[in-house]
């Protein structure tokens, strides 16, 4: 559906024709250094009211410390959001000036954006660019003609569900750590998550891969198939308020970093249409939304972090101004994090979460058509389904939710707590097409400490404490934790309203270092992946179950695989 057509506007002469389309005259076979400056101007996806565009800007003349490209539209064309450049418009003429983090344009140097606009009629190449008002030369390069079908990868064209006849992309860069472990072939070409938990993590940060190796590494696995690529976007300012071992890079009041340094880079990088091919999945912002319902305020289990985080709304913020971009991206499906059943669960966390949820969805230019679905667990251990107890079950006159283990919660497994909370999150006003993801990376609970049935009905507590998969201290515990096993593989559409198990968390990658050690990460030490804590109000003050001798969060920690996969349920072969 591309058409190219060439206009060097610099020391040449200029034809254009009736429709305003100019075209090439080259005489003497002048090449593009001849020009201080050329644009390759894009049109990437086209539909019935707008249209996505990619530009890029490449300097012929002196370098630059700062830059600004101009150009008029002839038809009625709006720039209504973009990305790696701060646009504006003012009638037909739009103005795109450069972001802080790339305002340097070397001599034979280039700078990309792009921008999601509306049109009625046609949407015709603006003929002619200037630089510094200095005028280049163009190569539109992808403008649809009146014939040229919609784009397959167009808004309205995403499928209900991304997983569905696709396969998932497979990390290298895990699957060579799995595999290098006993026994880890077994499961080292399973897909899991990319990790994108700081700026430097876009590029490529410590030897590892950045995030156009891996979309380049996934066009390479999908062959002539559908493909997912699951990302997590994880890097708020102030990130993690009640975890002081996922904390981040960027302070609590630096949203505009978040914007311009982490989330801009990233859709710019996404909206290429090199990957459009792709469906890309985005978990966005682990445990960020939750902290502010249940750990701020007058609760017993508010930190100081998170009353700052409700107080700035930069969490909400950041969340809303992040789906709104990368929901821009056609092929991008956003799925928002919704914590856990052992988190919101309980009557007083469930409607406000969805409502916050709802909140942070429509904030900074964001629409509930930009959440795809939402994710439960990840990251965390609870388990899929607890097939030895229901909520409605009574023992020795006690309801099942008057346990100390479930303590008055409605939910007592993560199946049930997306199904349900799905319910939720559309009665607050998302779509009713939304899908649950489910993480089952760790939540397996085999091995010689599974329950075969339900425990003794001597009194509720021993009836659900000797039947329960799960086998933490407390459902609380969150941090490496001791007798997990894998869980489900990946699979696609496993049950109603949910759109796949996914292992968003890459099993082996620790969750947080068991003693503090310095970093470069803005990562710090928190006491619940100390295995000699006995906890705080957020766990009920047990113990944390934690295993030893773990590294900061996100590195491998090879006792942990070794432990998931002992203990893996279903078993491994």
């Amino acid at each position: 559906m591309s058409r190219t057509r060439t206009a060097l506007l610099a020391a040449m002469a200029l034809v254009a024709g009736a429709t305003g389309t100019a075209f090439a005259v080259d005489p003497g076979g002048v090449g593009t250094a001849a020009v201080p400056c050329t644009v390759d101007y894009k049109i990437q996806n086209q539909w019935s009211t707008g249209f996505t565009a990619a530009v890029t800007v490449t300097n012929n003349s002196a370098a630059k410390s700062s830059w600004s490209l101009k150009w008029s539209y002839a038809g009625d064309q709006k720039v209504t959001s973009g990305w790696n450049a701060k646009l504006s418009q003012s009638g037909a003429a739009v103005t795109a000036a450069n972001e802080s983090y790339n305002a340097q344009l070397a001599t034979g140097g280039s700078v990309s954006f792009g921008f999601q606009g509306s049109y009625s009629g046609s949407n015709a190449v603006p003929a002619t660019f200037t630089l510094d008002g200095v005028t280049c030369n163009v190569d539109d390069g992808g403008n649809p003609g009146p014939t040229d079908p919609p784009d397959p990868g167009g808004p309205s064209n995403r499928v209900d569900n991304p997983y569905a006849g696709a396969k998932v992309y497979v990390n290298p860069e895990w699957s060579a750590h799995a595999a290098a472990e006993p026994g880890g072939s077994r499961v080292s070409n399973q897909p899991t998550g990319v990790w994108l938990d700081r700026i430097a993590a876009i590029n490529g940060a410590g030897g590892k891969m950045g995030l156009r190796a891996h979309l380049d590494e996934a066009l390479r696995q999908k062959g002539s198939g559908e493909l997912v690529v699951q990302l997590v976007i994880y890097n708020l300012p102030g990130r993690d308020c009640s975890a002081l071992a996922s904390n981040g890079e960027l302070k609590p009041d630096e949203i505009g970093r978040y914007k311009t340094e982490y989330i801009d880079p990233i859709k710019a990088i996404l909206a290429d249409s090199k990957y459009s091919s792709l469906r890309i999945v985005t978990t966005v912002e682990i445990d960020s939304l939750p902290n502010l319902v249940t750990n701020t305020g007058s609760r017993p289990t508010a930190v100081p972090q998170c009353d700052v985080m409700k107080a700035n709304g930069n969490y909400v913020k950041g969340v809303g101004y992040a789906l709104n971009k990368l929901g821009d991206v056609p092929n991008v499906y956003n799925y928002v994090d919704a914590g856990h059943h052992g988190w919101i669960g309980w009557d007083d966390n469930f409607g406000p979460s969805a409502a916050l949820f709802k909140e942070a969805a429509t904030a900074e230019g964001a629409t509930v058509n930009d959440v795809h679905g939402f994710i439960t667990n990840t990251a965390n251990y609870s388990a899929l389904k607890e097939n030895n107890f229901t909520i409605n079950d009574n023992v020795a006159g006690k309801s099942v939710r008057e346990s100390k283990w479930v303590d008055w919660n409605r939910y007592v497994d993560e199946l049930s707590f997306a199904q349900g909370f799905r319910n939720q999150l559309v009665s607050a006003g998302f779509n009713s097409g939304i899908g649950m993801l489910i993480d089952t990376s760790r939540n397996g609970w085999g091995g010689a400490a599974r329950p075969t049935g339900p425990g003794a009905q001597t009194s509720v507590d021993t009836y659900v404490d000797g039947g329960r998969y799960d086998r933490r201290i407390h459902p609380g515990n969150w941090c490496n934790q001791s007798g997990a096993g894998l869980g489900e593989r990946p699979k696609a559409a496993p049950a109603a309203g949910i759109d796949a198990y996914v292992w968003m968390k890459p099993p082996g990658e620790s969750d947080g270092s068991s003693k503090a050690i310095p970093n470069d990460e803005g990562k710090g030490f928190d006491r619940m992946c100390d295995p000699t804590y006995e906890g705080n109000p957020r766990n009920n003050n047990h113990m944390s179950g934690a295993l030893p001798d773990a590294p900061l969060s996100g590195q491998w920690f090879s006792a942990q695989f070794r432990q998931l996969m002992q203990n893996a349920y279903p078993p491994l072969s």
